[in-house]
């Protein structure tokens, strides 16, 4: 491995109309452990991060406070920096979108774009409010849901049913400031095109994404890339494209990854250079962690904006995957939506990074913070295991003898060398960012050292045969000391611990090289105590009550539909097929065209397969259907089918489906798909 390697790593920027949770958590902590690995080894690595504090819905929230969008987002930066900082997330810089540096690499990158005749422009109809004036973002359009009937709600998601929408499919719409009914008219928007990167893009992806990641992404790539509509109307919450009067906004997606590059030269600044000697430098690597629900913007369009402005693309796009809780997605309802700073009103954040450590790894697989696993593998692992060795050889040294070391016996050396030796395999783990491996090389050497210091039974001879005695808790505190440098990436706070216990500062990965002997040793601090499971219900419950807080607050200001009444169940003259039904009957039903994005079988179904069906805005459905027995997984992947996305949800045994794919035929091997025409768009509404 190379030494001296410099290093820019970014995370996804957390919008500030929210909070930190859980599960942003596992992105941040990621990226924590192998920058401060990084660090340890001697590399230059800088962490940089920022808040995305753009758009519409942080407008609207403003005007819910009576405030202005800058001192929500104000608000928000010192909640969300607190947050980390507790977390024991150590950012380089953490910055903001809405900075003067943000700006001018917007008006920067739309140069080129325009110079490079990656833009045009083109009439699209929006809905407009006459009495105020203006166009309106959906967040200024309110109405009655599509789906569910709720009233009041915005125009692009429902509070009540989650649904969203287009603006354009409510009923009773009206503008949210005035009441007044808006309509619909022209108004120019300005494209990229993305089209013009194609060929480019289809090189880049596979080198600079995992395998599993290039699939995905490239099956976009049948048929031509749809231009991406940069410009949002005014009033918006953001920077002014250049040449508008102010009357176009640059979309939020064009200008939260320029924060990677923004926050990364207000670090060069601060260390007497520009951006261009950071992100430019071909000797430094660059590696962007984000969650999978967002790699289309990574991996499409934004190496195509930097590719147009003539800036490096970064090294790697890293890919990881949901938080689960309990094996299911988190859930305001049950109280499993947790918000970190209700985590940390309860508990220790150490517990939750050595937790996820024993989780992560390279894949885009979700990980399941399962709670009773939680409590078990702490008390046992970390306290249990890796802290009793250092307590009790800590506390045996102290109180019982003289307090200092001496030297390690035979077996004890062999013991520490064989620690020692798993050095490079602990590291090869971190640097492929497969934390869980690392672990369990860790934990294997805690049992190691745990059976010698039983079997030794220091406690036993500690009248009898002091010097003996003495060797052993020597050789338990060494072991323990490279435990800790080991642990040290995932748990830095208690790694200082260890090192005021032992007289030691900031342990770097060499040391590892180092056997401590003959050396005196501080009072023993208690490094971790065991969790305690009523703390972890106390926790839950607290999020509970604070969703629900939340919920009746949104609904307050919102009117619940009333349940119609069941429809009495007909069937036409020919016993075979349902009554007529009004044509908004129909439109309660929301047909998309979705494209099979993964296929694979159940095995211990007979009759069902699992997809993923994209569906349009960056959503992916699973579905669960029924169609084993005609089709396989690889006849589906790709396709283009008709889905119903507004089917509520249902919970199998083999996991949540979200929506149905439409089929026709009498069942069994007797099925078929429903396939789009040639020119229908990844959701589409079927009419």
């Amino acid at each position: 491995m190379n030494q001296n390697r410099k290093i820019l790593i970014t995370c996804a920027l957390p919008y500030a109309n929210g909070y930190i949770h859980l599960g942003h958590l596992v992105e941040y902590l990621q990226a924590d452990f192998w920058a401060r690995f990084q660090e340890m080894r001697g590399n230059q690595c800088v962490y940089i991060c920022a808040d995305d504090t753009h758009g519409t819905p942080i407008m609207v929230k403003a005007r819910e406070l009576g405030i202005t969008p800058e001192a929500l987002i104000a608000k928000s930066y010192d909640e969300h920096t607190k947050d980390f900082a507790d977390f024991q997330v150590k950012f380089s810089l953490y910055g903001s979108t809405n900075s003067v540096e943000n700006k001018n690499l917007c008006e920067y990158f739309y140069h080129k774009m325009v110079e490079g005749g990656h833009t045009r422009k083109q009439l699209i109809q929006q809905l407009y409010c006459n009495h105020d004036k203006m166009f309106l973002p959906d967040r200024f359009v309110k109405g009655t849901c599509p789906k569910c009937g709720a009233k009041e709600q915005y125009g692009d998601s429902c509070d009540v049913c989650g649904s969203t929408y287009s603006p354009s499919d409510m009923k009773e719409v009206h503008c949210s400031l005035c009441g007044t009914t808006p309509v619909l008219k022209d108004s120019e928007s300005i494209f990229f095109k993305l089209n013009d990167f194609k060929k480019y893009l289809e090189e880049w992806i596979p080198k600079h994404c995992s395998p599993e990641i290039s699939k995905k992404m490239l099956e976009w790539f049948n048929e031509d890339l749809l231009d991406l509509d940069i410009s949002r109307d005014e009033p918006y919450f953001g920077f002014a494209i250049p040449g508008t009067d102010n009357k176009k906004f640059f979309y939020v997606w064009v200008d939260a990854p320029m924060g990677y590059m923004s926050t990364t030269e207000q670090w060069a600044k601060k260390n007497n250079m520009s951006l261009k000697d950071v992100w430019d430098d071909p000797s430094r690597e660059v590696y962007h962690f984000i969650g999978k629900d967002i790699a289309r913007f990574h991996t499409i369009f934004w190496p195509a904006f930097l590719k147009s402005a003539g800036f490096r693309s970064p090294d790697q796009v890293f890919v990881h995957g949901h938080l689960m809780v309990n094996g299911e997605k988190m859930s305001k309802s049950k109280g499993t939506f947790i918000a970190a700073r209700t985590y940390l009103n309860h508990l220790n954040p150490e517990y939750l990074r050595y937790y996820y450590s024993t989780k992560l790894n390279s894949s885009v697989d979700d990980i399941d913070l399962n709670l009773e696993e939680f409590v078990n593998r702490v008390n046992s692992e970390l306290v249990g295991k890796i802290t009793n060795l250092g307590s009790r050889g800590g506390q045996m040294l102290k109180k019982k003898m003289d307090g200092v070391m001496s030297t390690p016996d035979t077996e004890g050396a062999n013991l520490i060398a064989h620690a020692q030796k798993k050095a490079d395999t602990i590291a090869a783990h971190y640097e492929a960012r497969d934390f869980a491996k690392a672990l369990n090389e860790i934990r294997s050497l805690a049992d190691d050292a745990n059976k010698y210091f039983d079997e030794k039974a220091p406690w036993k001879t500690l009248d009898a045969n002091p010097v003996e005695t003495k060797q052993v808790i020597t050789t338990t505190l060494n072991v323990f000391r490279l435990l800790a440098i080991y642990l040290k990436p995932v748990l830095p706070y208690y790694t200082e611990k260890v090192e005021k216990l032992l007289g030691e500062i900031n342990y770097k990965w060499s040391d590892i090289n180092t056997v401590l002997t003959n050396r005196p040793i501080a009072d023993y601090e208690h490094l971790a105590t065991r969790v305690e499971a009523d703390k972890v219900k106390a926790m839950v419950e607290e999020s509970r009550k604070i969703n629900e807080e939340i919920q009746a607050a949104k609904k307050a200001t919102s009117t619940a539909p009333k349940a119609a009444p069941a429809a009495a169940k007909t069937e036409d003259r020919n016993g075979d097929r349902p009554a007529e039904i009004e044509f908004a009957d129909f439109e309660k039903v929301d047909l998309r065209i979705g494209q099979v994005i993964e296929a694979e079988e159940i095995k211990e179904a007979d009759k069902l397969l699992r997809l993923k069906v994209d569906i349009g805005d960056g959503q992916v459905r699973q579905i669960i259907a029924g169609i084993k027995s005609a089709y396989k997984p690889e006849q589906l992947l790709g396709r283009k089918i008709l889905v119903c996305v507004n089917l509520k949800p249902r919970k199998m045994k083999f996991g949540m489906s979200e929506g149905m794919v439409l089929a026709a035929g009498s069942g069994g091997s007797d099925l078929f798909v429903l396939a789009a025409d040639d020119g229908a768009q990844v959701g589409q509404r079927v009419k």
